[in-house]
């Protein structure tokens, strides 16, 4: 389900690490932007109706044999292109041109000069710091092209065919690194594709309800919900368009975080929200028993949450559909099928559920970031105490729990965590990141309890800073709270007597830690 805003710009994704923040420098420009595969199809691409289209860098060399490519009919809709990094070596290998092995390699910050500040590079000065990451690059252009750009080592750092509005460039506009990045995307939008900026999210749930409406009819739709920002916002979209029709169904798995859901069913109950309460904790943690791998975790966990909804379903009446608050980075780790990247995680609503499921699926959402989606919740009254939670895992704790998921294991994750969150917010920052909690796994370290040695686990904290979740950086915290947190969790944590930070950002790591 999509919006159809009036304007859109594909992001054809070649697997570059930086596809999802072409899209998301797009939408910060209020022009609405989708990725979409390397495979898709031209008949799929009219249907869109693009205003422009922007070719993804990615990892493969347009010279293998096997490396992703689009159709070179793309090349004749005579709709504005702009290629980033792969994407102008595909262009002009596509057209006629030829990419051979740079001599000297470009990664990281680089001075570009601008020889031809029109179009793209319209309005700024005749050089600037660029992002770039390319081993190959265009040695002869195809007919109708001519370089506007270069680097030391890169004489063709930007190209560009006029008359058919096909622009490249060597280095990655959209990554911060490139100081002009932003003003560089918003000249492809607006002076070359003409886009107007009409995507905004005050609209969304304006447009969004009566597409649900017509959607679902008069069928009846379930709604799962977790009491996060993603699933209640969702639940509260689908209540304005269809009423009674909804009934929400909240599962607590028993990997919820400290006093979780009994704060959730009170909110939901403010809301008027009609709710189904399950307690499977012990369904779904008998169902974990025995299991270490992080996927086999997630694809337990929802199949067994597949398995609630059907029942919830047959004691309260036919229900032909189910509401998730799926999110577009859910559906980009998952690896949607014929993309070159490589799947980062299963989330559980997403490739996570079993292929028996016979529920129409419904997912408002699906197109959106989270802070995007805050920005729609604040805007159809979502309490703040859940518009301000932090985000947390369909799974819970499970993939906050190296290996298997123990009693012990979960107990020490559960108020290690507690700890961690109030100590934030006591010193005002929990508002601040974007999320923090901590880790606990199978490793056990010696520590002095009293006048005894003993064996205890080792809890890691975990808190990172974040605009959309794709990207994140560890917090550098004070060193006085650093050591209250690690003070309580040793002294009120039994069976704890190591505490570690992780100082690692996404990438290369990921967020949760399986």
């Amino acid at each position: 389900m999509s919006l159809g805003p009036e304007d859109i710009v594909l992001v054809i994704d070649f697997g570059g690490q930086y596809s999802h923040l072409i899209a998301r420098r797009i939408r910060e420009c209020e022009v609405y932007s989708e990725l979409v595969s390397w495979n898709v199809s031209i008949d799929q691409i009219l249907a869109r109706k693009p205003k422009g289209i922007v070719l993804s860098g990615g990892p493969a060399s347009i010279n293998d044999k096997n490396a992703p490519r689009c159709e070179r009919a793309l090349f004749d809709l005579e709709i504005p292109v702009l290629g980033i990094c792969y994407g102008l070596q595909l262009m002009v290998d596509a057209l006629g041109g030829k990419v051979t092995s740079a001599p000297t390699q470009e990664y990281g910050r680089t001075l570009v000069s601008f020889d031809d500040r029109a179009d793209l590079f319209q309005g700024l000065d005749g050089e600037s710091v660029c992002w770039m990451s390319h081993a190959d690059s265009a040695e002869t252009l195809p007919e109708g092209f001519e370089p506007t750009a270069h680097s030391r080592h890169t004489k063709h750092a930007a190209i560009r065919d006029r008359t058919h509005k096909m622009f490249g460039v060597q280095f990655h506009p959209e990554v911060a690194h490139t100081v002009k990045g932003g003003e560089i995307i918003r000249n492809f939008l607006f002076r070359i594709a003409k886009c107007k900026p009409t995507w905004k999210m005050g609209s969304f749930a304006k447009e969004m309800v009566p597409q649900i409406r017509q959607r679902v009819g008069d069928e009846r739709v379930l709604c799962a919900v977790s009491g996060g920002v993603d699933s209640t916002t969702v639940a509260a979209l689908v209540n304005q368009a269809v009423g009674d029709q909804l009934t929400c169904i909240f599962v607590n798995h028993g990997l919820l975080r400290k006093g979780e859901p009994e704060q959730v069913r009170g909110i939901l109950e403010r809301m008027k929200l009609e709710t189904v309460y399950v307690d499977a904790s012990e369904r779904f943690l008998g169902r974990l028993r025995g299991i270490s791998d992080p996927e086999e975790k997630r694809r337990i966990i929802g199949e067994e949450f597949a398995k609630v909804f059907t029942e919830v379903a047959e004691k309260h009446g036919k229900f032909q559909w189910l509401a998730q608050g799926t999110l577009y980075p859910d559906v980009i780790e998952s690896a949607h099928t014929g993309s070159p990247a490589s799947r980062i995680k299963t989330h559980h609503n997403v490739a996570g559920l079993p292929g028996w499921i016979e529920f129409k699926l419904i997912e408002p959402l699906r197109s959106l970031y989270k802070d995007e989606v805050r920005k729609v919740a604040v805007t159809i009254g979502i309490p703040e105490a859940i518009t301000a939670r932090h985000p947390f895992p369909g799974p819970g704790l499970a993939v906050r729990i190296l290996g298997e998921v123990t009693d012990e294991k979960l107990r020490i994750c559960r108020d290690a965590s507690d700890i961690v969150e109030s100590e934030l917010r006591a010193e005002g920052l929990y508002d601040k990141v974007w999320q923090a909690f901590a880790v606990v796994g199978d490793d056990l370290a010696v520590g002095v309890l009293g006048d005894e040695r003993k064996l205890g686990h080792v809890v890691t904290i975990r808190i990172v800073d974040s605009v959309d979740g794709m990207t994140a950086d560890w917090v550098r915290l004070s060193n006085d709270l650093l050591s209250r947190i690690s003070n309580r969790i040793t002294n009120e944590v039994l069976n704890v007597t190591w505490v570690t930070y992780a100082v690692s950002s996404k990438p290369p790591s990921t967020i949760e830690p399986c």
